[in-house]
């Protein structure tokens, strides 16, 4: 009944809730139900599976229901760009510095709020900082992505551990199902953390006789 509110009348899950308990003042709802419901009003009302929201809140989910981490679904692993085609066009594919195997496309980056910078990171210091405190906030170092395919054996059995290239073994981030915080001080969970300066972008651009080439 609240999300039929929610999208037939354009309101926010509070308005709609409150509506409810006005028709039904018994009406009561469960802390996972609400954070669905307002999972869903982020999304605009509407269940968008490709949705870096939908797919964080996915993997949030998968501790829950597979506590040992021995079997996850396949679902939850986007496809390794080496099995398939080149995407569209618009995609980046994304790939390892060292060896240029292709590890993710961009449609895999899991996009956050940006933190507080290094506020986020106070608790850490050993000294008070006589750097001074601007008005600009840190920026990413890190991509924050879905779990690829090429993941799943680093990923079984363990709650964290270091994400490394599937063809030459070097180092390109790291994995938390309890989470991990990004350089820009947002704090993300679960945690598939590849750092830039690791891997390197391919674009696919336009060119005479409607081929394509990479940058």
């Amino acid at each position: 009944m609240t999300a039929f509110l929610m999208k037939t009348d354009q309101l926010t899950f509070e308005k709609a809730y409150e509506n409810l308990q006005t028709i039904k003042p018994e009406a009561k709802m469960n802390e996972g139900f609400e954070r669905q419901l307002k999972l869903y009003q982020l999304m605009g009302c509407e269940v968008d599976t490709c949705s870096a929201i939908y797919k964080q809140y996915r993997l949030q989910k998968v501790t829950e229901k597979y506590p040992e981490l021995q079997s996850l679904p396949q679902e939850l692993f986007a496809v390794d760009p080496t099995m398939v085609p080149q995407g569209s066009k618009e995609e980046v594919l994304y790939k390892c510095r060292k060896c240029r195997r292709s590890l993710f496309r961009s449609s895999s980056i899991l996009d956050h709020n940006e933190g507080s910078g290094s506020i986020a990171f106070a608790h850490k210091r050993r000294a008070p900082s006589l750097v001074p405190v601007t008005g600009s906030r840190a920026q990413c170092t890190s991509y924050f992505i879905e779990p690829v395919q090429w993941m799943e054996p680093a990923l079984l059995g363990v709650m964290d551990g270091q994400l490394l290239c599937p063809k030459c073994n070097a180092k390109l981030g790291s994995f938390n199902w309890y989470g991990e915080q990004c350089s820009c001080g947002r704090w993300i969970t679960p945690a598939f953390q590849i750092h830039k300066n690791r891997v390197d972008e391919t674009k696919a651009l336009l060119v005479l006789g409607s081929q394509t080439r990479k940058m």
